[in-house]
This record gives C-alpha cells, sequence and structure tokens, in this order.
C-alpha cells in the first residue's frame, strides 16, 4: 500500500478490525518511511454494478460519483464527513440488494434526494435542483413549497 503522503511503498498494518459497517475491514497503517498514519479500509469485491444513464449508456457503478454529488450539494452545510459516509453506504447497501446488477441512475438519484431530504433540507433542494433540472423559478418554487408543507 502506498503511502498517500509521501508516495513511498512500505507500509505496515498496526491495526486491523471490522468496519462499523460489518461489511469491510478497517486497517490503520503506518509509513516506513515517514511515520505518518493513515487508514485504509477493504471491501469484499462482488460482481459489478452497471449504472444506465439516462441516455441509456451503461457505466460500471462509481461510489466516489455519489460521494461528490452530495458534497456539492452539502458544500458549506453543517453536514459531517460522517453523514455523507453513512448517506453513501446506505444507499450503496440499497442498490447492492436489488437482484438485476444494472440499476438506472434515475434510482440512484431518488435514493439521493431521500437521504439528502432527511439531512439537510437546503441539500436537498440544491441537490434536486441539478437532478430534476430546474429550468425555471417556478418549479424551483414548487419544490420548496412541498418542503415547506411537510413542515407545516
Amino acid at each position: 500500500m502506498k503511502c498517500p503522503f509521501c508516495g513511498n511503498e512500505d507500509t505496515r498494518v498496526i491495526d486491523s478490525r471490522p468496519a462499523e459497517d460489518g461489511s469491510s475491514i478497517r486497517r490503520r497503517r503506518q509509513c516506513d518511511k515517514c511515520d505518518k498514519r493513515f487508514t485504509t479500509y477493504e471491501k469484499i469485491e462482488t460482481i459489478p454494478m452497471i449504472i444506465i444513464k439516462k441516455d441509456n449508456i451503461r457505466e460500471q457503478y462509481n461510489r466516489d460519483k455519489i460521494e461528490k454529488g452530495i458534497w456539492a450539494s452539502c458544500h458549506k452545510r453543517p453536514v459531517s464527513v460522517e453523514m455523507v459516509r453513512n448517506m453513501v453506504d446506505e444507499i450503496e447497501a440499497e442498490i447492492s440488494s436489488y437482484e438485476s446488477k444494472e440499476i438506472p441512475s434515475s434510482v440512484i438519484g431518488e435514493l439521493i434526494m431521500e437521504k439528502l431530504q432527511k439531512v439537510d433540507q437546503v441539500a436537498y433542494v440544491r441537490f434536486a435542483s441539478v437532478y430534476r433540472d430546474f429550468t425555471d423559478v417556478d418549479t424551483f418554487m414548487n419544490e420548496l413549497q412541498k418542503i415547506i408543507k411537510k413542515h407545516e
């Protein structure tokens, strides 16, 4: 494992335990060159999921894309790293439980919105505005009205 700080390829495991989600192993490592410590996670490799995009192009599932989309929506919001990781873990668990290994991107988009709505309303509206391609103020206001009605 390469050290993310100095690039040295000689690192050693100093602690290993199951991760909180139970589906991976958390390893604390230390670089033999710079002595800095870092954490890695090992996951069991499964059959890759294929995501079917809106234009019917298929691409391999990429966890980072979901996480980046959520982080973009949560920019300058009181949402912790742990909260984002938990959302991504929950989304991943839901889509991996599907029988089909080809999942429409719309399913993932709806799951992201569902999770964001519970965590932060502003982040939810930000994500929805891009995901649902709000083209005018009226569409945006309609979505806000839905949120307001839920909180009354």
